[in-house]
Parts: structure tokens; sequence; C-alpha cells
């Protein structure tokens, strides 16, 4: 199998850590393709009509896009705990982390666009405050919502790891928010730092 993949996606980068977490990242070839909203990669347009990182092309078979749907189709591929519980309410806690990591994640590329990369005189600084208040709200329901000490149902890891760095997108998240710390006031340094330590290994 082959993933496209984008170092600085967070999306691509949760992909790959749960390759490498239920033990398949061996049956993958990752190849680094760059991709924008402004600079067309043709290449990943042929495989994904949305043009976006990650990309899962399978022998014999068509390719498959989106980070979630990636994560589930390597979910069938392994033997082990799975990604998410499949039934009660721990079902419904893990979808709920999951779906704040996965807006965290959204919100901070956002925010780097309407910052950093898009042109000056385009920015609208007001969308930029907006996209900050809920980088910063996500951060105090992550810190007040979960308890560190508690087990956390996402993954593929026994019921005794704990919240927040074992869950694949929180970090991946947290590490991407990080790195446009100077964008977000008061951001959550010790969160940061732990995605960052989280994903070293997968650098």
């Amino acid at each position: 199998m082959i993933l496209y993949y984008q170092t600085h996606s967070p999306f691509a980068r949760k992909a790959l850590v749960f390759a490498y977490e239920v033990g398949i990242a061996d049956r993958l070839e990752v190849i680094h393709h760059e991709t924008s909203p402004t600079l067309r990669n043709a290449s990943v347009y042929a495989e994904n009509p949305l043009g976006k990182v990650p990309v899962l092309l399978r022998p014999g078979a068509s390719p498959i896009f989106d980070s979630d749907v990636i994560c589930a189709y390597f979910d069938t591929l392994h033997g082990g705990r799975k990604l998410l519980p499949q039934d009660g309410e721990t079902r419904w806690q893990a979808l709920r982390l999951q779906s704040v990591a996965q807006g965290l994640a959204q919100t901070g590329i956002a925010l780097r666009w309407e910052t950093e990369r898009r042109p000056e005189q385009l920015r609208y600084g007001a969308l930029a405050e907006g996209y900050r208040e809920k980088i910063e709200a996500s951060y105090d329901w992550i810190e007040s919502a979960l308890d560190d000490e508690a087990p956390l149902h996402v993954g593929p890891y026994s019921p005794g790891h704990h919240a927040v760095l074992d869950g694949v997108p929180s970090p991946s998240a947290l590490s991407l928010a990080g790195g446009a710390h100077a964008l977000v006031r008061g951001f959550r340094k010790a969160r940061v730092d732990a995605g960052d330590a989280a994903f070293g290994r997968y650098a």
C-alpha cells in the first residue's frame, strides 16, 4: 500500500501514527506530497478530488482518502484492540474526544492561513480572533473534561492507558496548535509539549 503523506498535516500524521501503533506500518510505502489550496498537486488530485492528503492507494482497489476513513480501514487489518469502542457509553465519549481533536486541528490550520499564509492585505482580524477563541476553548475543555488518570477508550491500548496522550487524534492536534503557539494567547504549553513528545518517534 502507498500512503500519500505531508509532514505538517495533522491528519496525515494521525493516519501514519495509527499504522505504527497497530503494527502495519511496514506494509506502507510513505510518499510525501506538498498540498495547498493555492497550489494544485496533480498526483494527489488524480486520487482524491479534494486534493488533500492523506490518501491510501491499495493494490487492485480504489484509493481511500480522509484520515478517519483510512484509520477505519487500517483497523480492519489487525487483530488487536480497535480504535473506537463498538458500543456503550465509552463509544460516545471516544467519538466526542475525536470530534474535538479533529476540530482543534482544523481550526489551527485555519488560524495559520488567516495570520501567516494569506497575503496580509487579505487577512481578516475578527476571523482570526474567532479561531483563537475556539482553540483556547478547546484547550480548556480538554483540561477540564478529561481526567489524566482515567482510562482513555480510544486507540489500540489497554484500559490502563490514560487520557490525552494515548488517543491518536489528540497529540496530532496539540502538536499542530503548538507549532503556531505564538498565535494563540495563553496556550497550554505542557499539553503541546506532550503532543510533540508523543509524535517524536514518528518524525
